[in-house]
């Protein structure tokens, strides 16, 4: 059983009260998001979309078979496209909430960015099922492997070109997805791993954009050495680089995107963070439901790569986590914290995520969990 706990340190209530008395500006509440897309848009242009329709082969990735041929006729495919990104067509899974009005949720996959081998939330949790009946919009960019999702500061062939990530998510994207949705103006966002980073980030860059946001496995300091060796590490396998991303290591743009140095731009957004010890778990034994139909070879195989390599890696974020929390309570900033005594980087603690992060995006949006 995993371990959720709301932590709000006491000095955090002595300063409101403090500040109260003084006639002083007290902080935005949790969960209240203030700025609309309208806010936040800039000098950007917003994002075209255009609905896809009909059938598609059964050799096309699980999720677009899912999204096209889907009885509910609530899952579909849109196509946005990047004016910044010089035309980018970005593929999206969309869930449509049933009722109009209802808040949207901004899931990033990880490293694979859903282009790969099937490494994205919809063929490996059951996200779609679990959010059905939730009356919310999901939305699940199917791009943007190995791209942090942030805005590069060099162009990488091997990725498309030109990265403006966060430039389309959190600029281009939002009107006119939420237009076309219904939607209004509630909104969370959310990633492991990879985007786990990402999520923080958009929160802190946007400030009253977001009521929540959830940081599974993640690691929230970017210029530390495990911090820069992680990012390098994901950057490699994209044929990338740091530097190509955000300059030379310890500039402003590094700076600007450490979660751990701005963890005080999160005040006011409600936060679900988690992460596992990176001791084996449930998720990763032989009687795992994941590995149901698997040889016991496959199954042997499956083991050794998620307890020894991701046993390493979600050992590291721990640390991340654990620093990134030390600091949040310190500054009073409250969260939602699942830190699970075992567990590696893999997926289904993620799964596990998606129902339990649930509690903290309800409560943003002001909805019965």
């Amino acid at each position: 059983m995993s371990l959720l706990r709301r932590i709000a340190a006491p000095a955090a209530a002595l300063t409101l009260a403090a500040t109260c008395i003084s006639g002083g500006v007290i902080a935005p509440i949790a969960g209240a998001a203030e700025l609309t897309p309208a806010d936040v848009i800039g000098d950007a242009q917003p994002a075209t979309l255009e609905e896809k329709s009909g059938t598609v082969s059964d050799t096309a990735p699980y999720w677009r078979r899912l999204a096209r041929n889907d009885d509910s006729d609530r899952l579909i495919e849109l196509t946005a496209t990047s004016p910044a990104m010089n035309g980018r067509k970005v593929p999206l899974a969309v869930l449509k909430a049933e009722s109009e009005n209802a808040p949207t949720i901004y899931m990033l996959n990880g490293a694979d960015g859903g282009e790969q081998g099937g490494a994205n939330w919809i063929q490996q949790t059951d996200i779609i099922d679990f959010y059905m009946d939730k009356d919310v919009n999901l939305v699940i960019p199917m791009a943007g492997m190995f791209s942090y999702y942030t805005d590069w500061e060099s162009e990488n062939a091997d990725l498309g070109g030109v990265q403006k990530w966060e430039t389309f998510l959190t600029k281009e994207l939002p009107g006119p997805l939420e237009d076309y949705l219904g939607a209004d103006n509630r909104r969370a966002i959310a990633g492991m791993s990879m985007t786990a980073t990402t999520s923080l980030l958009f929160a802190q860059h946007n400030p009253g954009f977001y009521d929540a946001a959830g940081s599974y496995s993640g690691c929230a300091a970017t210029n530390d050495l495990v911090g820069y060796e992680s990012i390098k590490l994901t950057l490699d396998r994209g044929k990338a680089t740091p530097e190509q991303m955000w300059g030379p290591r310890g500039n402003g743009t590094w700076i600007y995107n450490d979660a751990l140095i701005n963890s005080e731009k999160l005040r006011g957004t409600e936060l679900y963070i988690s992460n596992g010890s990176g001791l084996v778990g449930s998720w990763d034994l032989p009687s795992s439901p994941r590995l149901e139909g698997f040889s016991e070879i496959e199954k042997q195989a499956a083991l050794l790569v998620t307890g020894i390599e991701g046993g390493a890696i979600e050992g590291a974020t721990n640390w991340c986590t654990h620093n990134l929390k030390t600091k949040l309570d310190a500054q009073g900033i409250p969260a939602d914290w699942n830190l699970r005594s075992t567990g590696t980087h893999s997926w289904g603690y993620w799964q596990d995520d998606i129902h339990e992060s649930w509690a903290t995006f309800a409560r943003a949006f002001d909805m019965e969990p």
